[in-house]
């Protein structure tokens, strides 16, 4: 008796494994394919749920139905005008054929290797096909010009492919060579480009001396202005000092009139007013004639004499 229930208990425990290791859940992130002995058997399992396979014998092989990312390694490629850039790509891929993915590529790490070959290859072979303008723009569209100093700036070369359509060549190229490995690629795009550090340098140095030429150009105008504000001023200053003398001597001659229409009207008033402004010229002229220092001698006859001998 005890033997016939270790003998169901041991068939019941083998069922349960057999049942367990026949059964396998995939989510709604998964895909898979079932393999007996390494080969792939029956189609792909693509429908999220409850999925069935031989026990013992089959094993499932998983794979993301999710989008999966590519970064590439930055590489020094040249254009076609020589010119040595650095240029870092990304991409976004799917596996759209499980079982086709499985059988050339087996698992994501090589398809990833194997998107770093495609990928990689065709953006050497577009960047040496074009040249940097058509890798850095898209248009040719009119450049903004918001300061007036850009205005006498070369205009931009026109540009014949554009970046856009690169990224949609390499885009395509890649499919087409990855049509028959189960994935397909979504997307492409140039992440990040800019020249070796060997010529960066001289870019650099070329961006400062047209800074240079720019400043220079401002202070060369500015001095030219600070030079025009100057000789306004001067002339200002001229013409007012001008219309000042001019002005003063003309109070000054009226002054003069009326003072000698004064003298000449006490004059000829009486004897008394013309001796009286005699005298007074007289001592006027002795004032501005002499100083302290001056020796003179007078005649008898003369002028200042007799008013210097009244006075004794």
């Amino acid at each position: 008796m005890k033997t016939k229930n270790i003998i169901l208990i041991v068939l019941v425990v083998i069922v349960a494994i057999l049942g367990f290791n026949s059964v396998f859940i995939l989510n709604e992130t998964q895909q898979a394919i079932v393999t007996q002995f390494g080969k792939p058997v029956g189609g792909p399992r693509t429908e999220p749920g409850l999925n069935f396979k031989a026990p013992i014998i089959h094993k499932v092989q998983y794979f993301d139905k999710r989008y999966l990312k590519w970064d590439g390694d930055p590489n020094q490629v040249p254009t076609q005008d020589k010119k040595f850039i650095h240029v870092d790509t990304y991409a976004r891929w799917e596996i759209v054929d499980p079982l086709q993915f499985f059988i050339r590529l087996r698992d994501e790490r090589s398809g990833q290797s194997r998107l770093d070959d495609i990928l990689d290859g065709e953006t050497r072979n577009a960047v040496a096909s074009h040249e940097l303008l058509d890798l850095v723009r898209s248009t040719n569209r009119e450049p903004e010009i918001y300061e007036e100093f850009l205005e006498d700036m070369e205009e931009l070369e026109e540009i014949t492919v554009g970046r856009e359509s690169i990224e949609e060549l390499i885009l395509t190229r890649a499919n087409e060579r990855t049509s028959d490995l189960g994935i397909r690629v979504l997307d492409f795009r140039f992440k990040r480009m800019n020249y070796v550090q060997e010529v960066r340098q001289n870019v650099y140095d070329r961006m400062i001396s047209e800074r240079n030429r720019i400043a220079d150009q401002f202070r060369s105008e500015g001095q030219g202005e600070a030079r025009r504000i100057e000789g306004n001023k001067e002339r200002d200053l001229a013409q007012i000092q001008s219309e000042a003398i001019r002005e003063s001597e003309i109070i000054r001659g009226r002054a003069d009139a009326k003072a000698t229409s004064i003298y000449a009207a006490a004059y000829n008033q009486n004897a008394i007013s013309r001796e009286l402004y005699a005298f007074l010229r007289s001592m006027e002229a002795m004032e501005k004639s002499f100083d302290k220092e001056t020796s003179i001698i007078l005649t008898t006859d003369s002028e200042l004499y007799k008013y210097l001998k009244s006075t004794r």
